[in-house]
């Protein structure tokens, strides 16, 4: 049993090395909430995948701040010591709040297993040592602009890359990468932006070798993801759609999806995560880990969560030089293989730097029991 004596939430902000544009909009600096939760043996790091905007999700950083401060976190301390698993059920009066909640789970399985010298990958079943990286590329501002960063990405190792799209900026650029790399795994990522009646781009996508066209259509349009694999030869993947296990089963029984994007605080923790990769690895189904473009706290995660088995597909678990000229930990390297380490130390494996998260705080709130 662990026993948290406090919590601690941390905003911070760092400039991301070229600003990232998805069909949500664009961003050129990563807000996150950090949460450290403190033990009697020392303590652990989580990291909120929410954003400044309700654009990816329904949360966003204000309002998983006061959810955590005002409810979760006193909610967890005022129930007494508790086991890692515990946390999701003892959190589950509480609709909702998927990330906040994988934050807070995330905190303190850190610090559990940080105390019993036990790596996450380990804890969690993880099979591998290092793990294949893809990487996402935002919609550029000229098609000639995403081929050069394409480029550049492949030169520095990464085997798969994703392309983000909109409508407007949809089967012309995808053309003009996959005729200048012909032979490299590349995927497509709508974020949600498509509607059925969009046939003629699906038709266009369909015959471009691609490993995938991610979440075309809206997050709970499961019957119309249906409809629509039904008519591609393309594997369609699902992100936002799949909230929970229960969510993934669903969309594997309707035909909705043949890949998933699992992202650990999307379905709320990753103990959640680790149950949807099993419905998913159970049917057949290959999953890869996805990212929010997470600091090294939040990479370190992904990576360990990455290390299982049913991870047999490259995900966007890039270095930190991607987003960052500085990380707030020791940045996570891509090897020349296109590879990168998953953390063996216990816990996640890293902790941030003084200096540097010192640099990037805005904020700092400690709630105590």
């Amino acid at each position: 049993m662990i026993r948290v004596r406090s919590v601690e939430l941390r905003l911070v902000s760092l400039p991301l090395v070229r600003p990232f544009r998805t069909s949500f909009g664009a961003d050129a600096t990563k807000e996150a909430v950090l949460v450290r939760a403190e033990t009697p043996e020392g303590g652990g790091w989580g990291e909120c995948a929410a954003g400044p905007a309700p654009r990816y999700s329904e949360e966003f950083n204000a309002s998983t701040w006061l959810a955590l401060r005002d409810h979760l976190v006193p909610s967890l301390l005022q129930g007494g010591p508790l086991e890692p698993e515990d946390v999701a059920g003892r959190l589950g009066w509480a609709r909702g709040h998927r990330m906040a909640k994988a934050a807070l789970e995330m905190a303190i399985l850190d610090a559990d297993l940080r105390a019993r010298g036990v790596s996450l990958a380990d804890h969690l079943g993880g099979v591998r040592d290092r793990v294949p990286c893809g990487v996402s590329v935002g919609i550029a501002g000229s098609v000639a602009e995403l081929v050069d960063q394409v480029q550049g990405y492949l030169a520095s190792g990464y085997v798969r890359v994703k392309l983000k799209i909109e409508p407007g900026f949809d089967v012309a650029p995808v053309i003009e990468v996959r005729r200048a790399f012909p032979d490299t795994p590349i995927s497509v990522d709508g974020n949600g932006a498509y509607a059925l009646e969009d046939g003629p781009v699906f038709d266009a996508l369909d015959e471009q070798d691609l490993l995938m066209i991610e979440q075309p259509l809206g997050h709970e349009d499961l019957l119309d993801h249906a409809a629509l694999q039904s008519k591609l030869t393309t594997p369609i993947c699902l992100d936002e759609s799949i909230r929970h296990a229960a969510d993934a089963r669903a969309a594997i029984e309707l035909g909705a999806c043949r890949v998933i994007n699992i992202k650990a605080g999307r379905v709320g923790g990753l103990l959640e995560a680790v149950r949807v990769h099993d419905v998913a690895r159970d049917r057949g189904v290959p999953v890869w880990c996805g990212g929010m473009l997470e600091t090294g706290i939040g990479r370190a995660a992904n990576l360990a969560l990455a290390s299982l088995p049913g991870f047999t597909l490259p995900g966007d678990t890039s270095a930190s030089d991607r987003y960052f000229a500085e990380d707030i930990t020791d940045p996570h390297r891509l090897a020349p293989d296109g590879t990168m380490a998953v953390p063996g130390g216990p816990g996640i494996g890293v902790e941030p730097l003084p200096d540097r998260l010192a640099a990037c705080t805005v904020e700092v709130e400690r709630i105590t029991g």
